[in-house]
Parts: structure tokens; C-alpha cells; sequence
């Protein structure tokens, strides 16, 4: 572990070196990856150092005390001895964690897609209710959301939408929330106050650059027409709306909520970009199975990963057995940070585990 760390503690001191240089300083995007890769293990280093100082003082101590023989020194030397070594247990616990190799995709900002499953109207309505779940959880994050693309109903649920997170360490807070999400509550249409189950499917995509998925412009063909709203009416005069077709596979991608073509094409591209580097991701995953069974979730759209109880007030997260009696505060995200804290600190321990 050791060499680990020393070798960290290196790269460290040399991406710093490196961003002193005029070379690199006046590059902009050169600037950017070395500070990018500097903050990524600046809290490793920031503990390691500590965890050097507590060391070097334990040392000391323990040197102080071959040589020491008035009572009430030894007495003081041999307290301040014990805190050192209380000290140096946890920090060698938490240098564990640190090393456990992070996802590399954790920086980067996140395109999430929310469908409606089964549950028609209500399953509609419940994606709008997870909307505004996670817009006011990255408000309090300090995050800015931008929807890429809706399908709004009648009723003012969306059969789907799609948005960008952008802001700092996003998609490391978000990956764990994709997944089938199942609702229990009486709808507002149910006249004799049965609960009805109903489901959506919650996509979380790290966004793609262009140099980690290059598109070939010959794949895809793209389609304009005039955007529309809830019943099919239409909300534009002129063919804003954008579909893209990607024909190696026949997927296809559309963006009608900005009123300029390409605006909405460049929306398009991102949400396609952004799928394709999720299914290359998934197949690199499977591959290497066993890491994917030591993950807290495998962001599988079909797995089942969390249930809203409403009548109840309660939220379960199946994957780590988590059960919270707050699921109004869950909803106005509040506490959602508590969901997500607990599902980070679930799939570190598996991994330090296998590790």
C-alpha cells in the first residue's frame, strides 16, 4: 500500500510541477485535464500527508521515551503516544478506501432519461414527480439541470424526458439511480382510493466527449418536422424538432424543446453520443463480471431498485436493505442526499472488500 501511496504522492507533485510551466498554463484544455487530474487525488494526498506527520510523530515519541527518565515526562510522552497510534488506525482505514480505484466517468456531467412503464397516466405523472425530485436535489447541490427533450401529456406527466446535470462530481452522486422505480399510491383519478403500483425506468449517462466516441456522420440520418405538444398539437410554426437516426442499430434520438433546429440537433447528438458510450460501457462491464458483481448496482434498466411508498411514507432501496419513513422529504429533495450517501458508501465497501 505503500508504494501505492509514495507513487500517488509523485504524480501529485508532478501535475503541480506541470501547471506551473508556460506550456501547460497556456493551454487552456491542457490546464484543465492536469487540473482535473490534481483534484481527483488530492484527498488521497491530503491524508497520506497526514498520515506521514502522524508517523513521523509517533516516532519521535516512541524515540523520546528510550530516553527519558523523569516519571511525569514519560507520563506526558506516553499519552501523547496513545492519541498518535488512535490517530493512525482510522487514517490508515480511510487510505484503504481512498486507494480503491475510482470510476473514472465520476467527474463527468450527467444526461439522465426518465419513461413511463407500466401504470399509464399515473406512471406519466410519477416521472414529473421524479423530475422535480432530482431538479431541486441539484439546486441544493448547486447544479444546473437542462432538459434535452419531453414528451408532455394531457394530464402534465411526460411519457418521457430527458435532461443534462452539469456541475461538479455529478454523475458519482447520480450513477446509482438508474433503474426500474416503482410507485405505490392512490392516483387522483382512483374514485374508490385503491393503491396502484406503477413503474418508470430511470436511465444515468455519463456524457461523452468527442474524443471518447467519435460519431460517423454517414451513420446517422437526420430528420426535421414541426415540434408538438400534449394530444399531438403543434407548439412550433417552423420545423424545429430534430430526429436522429443512428442505422448501424435503428436507434433513435429526438429534441424538439428549443426552438432553434440546431440547437435541438446539438441536444440530439449529445443524448446520442451520450447512449452509445453507455452501451459500450455495459458491454466492457460484462465482461468483467466479477467486478460487476461487487458493485452495489449494475445500472441494468431492468433491475427493480427502489419503491415509493406513499400511503406509508416510505422509501426502500432494495439493493443495500435501505428503508426511510420520509418519503415526502425524499420527494423535495431533501433527503435524497441520504439515499445516495448511503449507496456510495455501500459500493466502496463491496469494492474494498474484493480489493
Amino acid at each position: 500500500m505503500r508504494e501505492k501511496l509514495l507513487a500517488v504522492l509523485e504524480e501529485s507533485e508532478r501535475l503541480s510541477a506541470a501547471m506551473s510551466t508556460q506550456e501547460v498554463a497556456s493551454d487552456p484544455e491542457a490546464y484543465r485535464k492536469h487540473a482535473q487530474a490534481h483534484a481527483r487525488i488530492a484527498e488521497l494526498v491530503t491524508c497520506f500527508k497526514r498520515y506521514q506527520q502522524t508517523e513521523v510523530g509517533l516516532k519521535e515519541a516512541e524515540a523520546l521515551l528510550r530516553d527519558e527518565t523523569d516519571a511525569e515526562m514519560v507520563a506526558m510522552v506516553e499519552e501523547e503516544r496513545a492519541q498518535l497510534k488512535a490517530t493512525l488506525e482510522p487514517l490508515e482505514q480511510e487510505l484503504r478506501v481512498l486507494l480503491v480505484p475510482k470510476d473514472p466517468n465520476d467527474d463527468k456531467n450527467t444526461i439522465v432519461e426518465i419513461r413511463a412503464g407500466t401504470g399509464g397516466d399515473e406512471a406519466a405523472l410519477f416521472v414529473a414527480d421524479l423530475f422535480r425530485m432530482y431538479s431541486r436535489y441539484t439546486e441544493r447541490k448547486g447544479w444546473k439541470i437542462d432538459v434535452m427533450n419531453s414528451n408532455v401529456t394531457e394530464l402534465g406527466g411526460y411519457k418521457e424526458i430527458s435532461f443534462q446535470v452539469t456541475g461538479d462530481q455529478v454523475y458519482s452522486q447520480m450513477k446509482f439511480e438508474g433503474g426500474v422505480h416503482r410507485v405505490q399510491r392512490v392516483p387522483d383519478t382512483e374514485t374508490q382510493g385503491r393503491v396502484h403500483t406503477s413503474a418508470v425506468t430511470v436511465a444515468v449517462m455519463p456524457e461523452a466527449e468527442e474524443v471518447e466516441l467519435e460519431l460517423d456522420m454517414n451513420d446517422l440520418q437526420f430528420d426535421v418536422y414541426r415540434s408538438s405538444g400534449p394530444g399531438g398539437q403543434s407548439v412550433n410554426t417552423t420545423d424545429s424538432a430534430v430526429r436522429i437516426t443512428y442505422k448501424p442499430t435503428g436507434m433513435i434520438v429526438t429534441c424538439q424543446d428549443e426552438k432553434s433546429q440546431h440547437k435541438n440537433k446539438a441536444k440530439a447528438l449529445k443524448v446520442l453520443r451520450a447512449r452509445l458510450f453507455d452501451i459500450k460501457q455495459q458491454e466492457e462491464a460484462d465482461s468483467r463480471s466479477e467486478e460487476r458483481r461487487s458493485q452495489v448496482g449494475s445500472g441494468d434498466r431492468s433491475e427493480r431498485i427502489r419503491t415509493y411508498n406513499f400511503p406509508q411514507n416510505r422509501l426502500t432501496d432494495h439493493r443495500i436493505k435501505l428503508s426511510l419513513s420520509s418519503l415526502d422529504r425524499v420527494m423535495a429533495g431533501g433527503e435524497l442526499d441520504e439515499v445516495i450517501n448511503s449507496l456510495i458508501a455501500a459500493d466502496r465497501a463491496a469494492r474494498l472488500q474484493e480489493d
